[in-house]
């Protein structure tokens, strides 16, 4: 999917904001972007179907690289909706999961399994379900392991799949995930930045016309823009709501003052 850069923003917000400098309007866009994609949940995305790895919990989201996940909507596992746990609850069900895993460094968690490499090879997914022997776990891991109940976030870039998986029979997993941009991003989605446009413009106003000792500052246009951006993430978050993410309603802009 092709990608649209913040600065092309620039021009349109520059216009109220006379004088100000290029890469403050983009550091506000940006910070606009990632506030309006956490409050309307509009960027969502579909994580490519893929196979759970046996006696392996710790995973790392297949997506866009400059993004994070805000929000996981679902996670299903061979068609069965897995139950979504805080990570509080995820640790008293199932303890044993801290105890292989947490504060280990990569190498000691996966000291006796094949190479990272390996299991990113394309090939290797093929031959791990044709032909269960080709993969080695340890044999106290898969002991404790069985097949897969729920998923808990960790951070915006990894989750955990609990139990562990068992090598029974193959386990693929669909997800459906809320992005937002990441803070050092340059850019986002062409398509969602489009249709967030106008959003993403009066979240940045709003906040660019309150600096203090500025020539461009004024408090009067930014309630307006600030008043806009409400009603426009309200707007878009119902649409969202409605699965109309990519429609075509107009937003009706309210009379200055209102």
């Amino acid at each position: 999917m092709a990608d649209r850069t913040f600065a092309s923003l620039v021009p349109r917000v520059q216009a109220s904001v006379p004088g100000c400098p290029n890469a403050t309007i983009v550091q506000y866009i940006r910070d606009s972007a990632i506030r309006t994609c956490e409050r309307t949940l509009y960027w969502r995305y579909q994580v490519p179907l893929f196979n759970l790895l046996p006696g392996v919990s710790e995973y790392a989201y297949n997506k866009p690289v400059t993004t994070d996940v805000h929000v996981m909507f679902e996670a299903v596992v061979n068609d069965r909706p897995l139950e979504r746990l805080t990570m509080e609850k995820a640790i008293e069900l199932y303890p044993q999961w801290a105890d292989l895993y947490s504060g280990q460094a990569p190498a000691v968690a996966w000291s006796e399994t094949p190479s990272t490499s390996t299991f990113n090879a394309p090939e290797y997914n093929e031959v791990l379900f044709n032909d269960q022997a080709a993969f080695t776990v340890p044999d106290a891991i898969i002991a404790d392991a069985s097949t897969p109940q729920s998923i808990t976030q960790v951070t915006p870039d990894k989750y955990i799949i609990l139990p562990l998986p068992n090598n029974d029979k193959p386990y693929r997993c669909r997800m459906f995930l809320a992005l937002k941009p990441k803070k050092n991003a340059t850019a986002m989605d062409e398509v969602i930045f489009d249709e967030l446009e106008e959003v993403i413009m009066h979240g940045a106003l709003q906040h660019l016309l309150v600096l203090p000792n500025q020539a461009w500052s004024d408090r009067e246009l930014a309630a307006y823009h600030a008043k806009q951006y409400v009603y426009q993430t309200s707007e878009r978050r119902a649409r969202a709501n409605l699965g109309n993410v990519r429609g075509t309603m107009r937003v009706r802009m309210q009379p200055f003052g209102a």
